[in-house]
Formats: C-alpha cells, sequence, structure tokens
C-alpha cells in the first residue's frame, strides 16, 4: 500500500457525508461511501475513514433491522397473549372493547420506537462527529461498531504527513 504524502481529508469527509444519501436513495449510505472510498483507497487515512463509514453503517443497519423484528415480533406474542375478544371496529366505526386491553402492545411498540429514534440520533451524531474529524486530519472510531472491514486505526493526517517528511 502506498504512503501518501499529504491525506486527502476532503474524501475522507465526503466519505461520512455521503451516508445520509439513504434519506434519498435505498442504500446509498452503502453504495455512495462505498465509491468514494475505492476511488482513494490507496491513501492510508482514507482508507481508514472508509472502513470506520462502512462498518458503522452496516452495524447501524443490522441494528436496526434486529429492532425492526424483535419489535413485530413482540408486539404480535404479545397481542396474541392478551387473547383479546371483541376488541375491533364495528360496521358504523365505533370501537368495541377495552382500548385498556392494548396498553401492553401499545408501551411494547413505543419502546421500540423510541430505540429506532434513539439509532437515529446516534447515526446523526456520529457522522456529522466523524466528518468533522476527517476534515480536521484526526480518525475518528464510531461508537457500537461491529469491525466487519478490519479497520485499524491508522495514522491520523498529521502523523501520516511528518513520517514521510
Amino acid at each position: 500500500m502506498t504512503q501518501s504524502i499529504k491525506p486527502d481529508k476532503t474524501v475522507a469527509a465526503l466519505i461520512h457525508l455521503s451516508t445520509f444519501s439513504q434519506f434519498f436513495f435505498p442504500f446509498g449510505n452503502f453504495i455512495f461511501p462505498l465509491i468514494f472510498w475505492t476511488a482513494k483507497k490507496n491513501d492510508p487515512f482514507v482508507n481508514e475513514h472508509g472502513k470506520q463509514a462502512l462498518n458503522f453503517q452496516i452495524s447501524f443497519f443490522l441494528y436496526v433491522l434486529f429492532i425492526v423484528l424483535a419489535g413485530i415480533a413482540g408486539a404480535v406474542i404479545i397481542g396474541v397473549n392478551l387473547n383479546i375478544e371483541n376488541f375491533y371496529w364495528n360496521d358504523h366505526g365505533h370501537f368495541i372493547g377495552s382500548p385498556e386491553n392494548a396498553t401492553p402492545v401499545i408501551i411494547y411498540v413505543m419502546i421500540m420506537i423510541f430505540l429506532l429514534l434513539s439509532l437515529l440520533i446516534l447515526n446523526l451524531y456520529a457522522v456529522v462527529s466523524a466528518t468533522v474529524k476527517a476534515g480536521e486530519g484526526k480518525l475518528y472510531k464510531y461508537p457500537l461498531t461491529i469491525n466487519f472491514l478490519g479497520a485499524s486505526g491508522a495514522l491520523p493526517a498529521s502523523e501520516a504527513t511528518s513520517e514521510k517528511e
């Protein structure tokens, strides 16, 4: 692997920022960082940031998937165990049954929604923090990340440049 004299902080920052494309394109949080990362993979600084960003996005996807599946399964299991009879809308659009019977399901679903919102806030905070650190030429380790791509903790940009001089 070639050691670059001047690490490309702009591309490293763009890798992190491009993860926000998930709000506009399905799986954009994987596709666009991967494109930027592979374009400048020979730069150790960019390589490390690319691995960190993709590791976090894969981890984030798995956490969201787990919470959604656990939420659906839990709501169904709790709902089946409640054994609620006559808990439906009648022909005139009036509710039949006692809404208090649905409280456990509602509380469980609200907890799952809270966990999903917490993950979204963590994602926003972590990506902005990583972008700022990359712009400063420093490394950033995302929280709650599973290390799929083997991010190693390469040198920050300032150390990488001083080594070659």
